[in-house]
């Protein structure tokens, strides 16, 4: 399990739901895999040995073995089958060295018609074959590096989104053991509506989880703007209140902002966790909902829902004529781990349409074993029962999140 703030990729943990494939197959399994995806970073580290490429091996091999069967059997005459050579070099080689190995098979041809002149079938036109498959090779390789040129930046481009979204989280930052792990319904993107940060200032360390409503960029760009002023606010503001309001505030912002510009995403809005840690509370912490899911408390004493759900979700507070905000303090020992997650998780469902009960496996899971409230094994605990539950096929942007007081005064930057 990896630490807050890092995105787990579907494909290592999605093969796990499925039948596995083993022994020579995995490697060609999982290349078939990447090339299908169009993963030209996955498709190159498979193809290394010890951060080399070892991809051109393969075109040799190939070659080598059709002039070796050529040779020693009567069997096929298949010396014009070097054309294939240059063909799967533009698959994963790069373009010296696909025009490598069209000049290579069309020498290798041109012996074997002056040299061998064993067989019937070599001659003009099937020099003619091998050089005309050559050349179409090295423009194919060219357009096929070209694109993953683009794809790569684009790639890193996304990756720079997700780090400003969802920031990389320091070890006990705020003086909290957290782990995190938030998974895409869509393979290739980085990031989508689900948003989770802790802000360690003066008056506390705040923890933000949350889920904005729809997908795509609109999505992602709400999170970004909540997140912008939590950070913000949840260090300078002593009262958890005026935090909340504060975000509240910010996505009616957002989404005046948007219908204004015409778009049909204005009435967006978010559910949210706000929670509170104080040193003058080392048992209890202050928390507001913003309509979420309500988080689990996981301990040695075993496993509780912290609070029943309430409150209207972010960008609602329109809707009552009341306060729109509700501090409610609520008991959290020091060795018991909150755990937070999206509606990924309770909505993912199985063969049968049945929702996952989450809480059910981590009740159980804490009861054989105490240990598992960790924040990083509760955490991977129900991605992967997630997982396993949908058979990878998640409806929804998913994020499980869980934090624990580590005994240590925080520090704040």
């Amino acid at each position: 399990m990896r630490a807050a703030g890092a995105r787990v990729s579907l494909g290592p943990v999605f093969s796990r739901d499925r039948e596995p494939v083993r022994g020579r197959w995995r490697l060609l399994g999982r290349l078939v895999q990447a090339a299908g995806r169009g993963d030209a970073v996955s498709r190159h580290e498979l193809l290394s040995v010890r951060g080399h490429s070892a991809a051109w091996l393969i075109p040799l091999f190939l070659l080598v073995g059709i002039v070796a069967a050529d040779i020693t059997t009567g069997a096929f005459e298949i010396i014009s089958w070097t054309v294939l050579v240059p063909g799967v070099a533009a698959a994963i080689c790069g373009v010296r060295s696909t025009a490598g190995y069209a000049v290579v098979a069309a020498v290798v041809y041109v012996f074997a018609d002056t040299v061998w002149q064993h067989r019937e079938e070599t001659g003009l036109p099937g020099l003619v074959l091998v050089a005309l498959g050559g050349a179409i090779s090295v423009v194919a390789a060219a357009l096929r590096v070209s694109g993953e040129q683009r794809m790569i930046h684009m790639r890193d481009i996304a990756e720079t989104t997700r780090r400003t979204v969802l920031r990389p989280l320091p070890e006990g930052f705020g003086g909290l053991d957290h782990a995190a792990v938030y998974l895409s319904s869509d393979t290739e993107a980085r990031v989508g509506g689900d948003f989770y940060d802790i802000q360690p200032g003066p008056h506390g360390t705040r923890v933000l989880v949350g889920d904005v409503q729809g997908k795509g960029l609109g999505a992602v760009e709400a999170a970004a703007a909540l997140l912008g002023t939590f950070r913000e606010v949840a260090y300078h503001e002593p009262d958890l209140a005026t935090v909340a309001e504060r975000l509240e505030t910010r996505m009616g912002r957002h989404r005046a902002h948007t219908a204004a510009l015409g778009r049909s995403d204005g009435d967006r809005f978010a559910t949210a966790v706000l929670i509170g840690f104080s040193e003058d509370l080392p048992d209890a912490v202050d928390a507001v909902f913003f309509g979420h899911e309500p988080p689990l408390a996981a301990g040695p004493e075993g496993v509780r829902p912290l609070a029943d759900a309430g409150g209207l979700p972010l960008g609602m507070g329109d809707l009552t004529s009341g306060p729109s905000v509700s501090v409610r303090r609520l008991a959290l020992a020091m060795d018991e781990t909150l755990l937070v997650v999206t509606d990924g998780v309770t909505e993912a469902r199985d063969a049968q349409g049945c929702f996952y009960r989450h809480a059910e496996n981590v009740v159980r899971a804490v009861a054989a074993d105490p240990s598992n409230a960790a924040p990083p094994k509760l955490v991977a605990l129900v991605r992967d029962g997630t997982l396993r539950h949908c058979r990878g096929r998640l409806a929804d942007d998913t994020t499980v999140f869980a934090v624990r007081r580590t005994g240590r005064p925080p520090e704040w930057p």
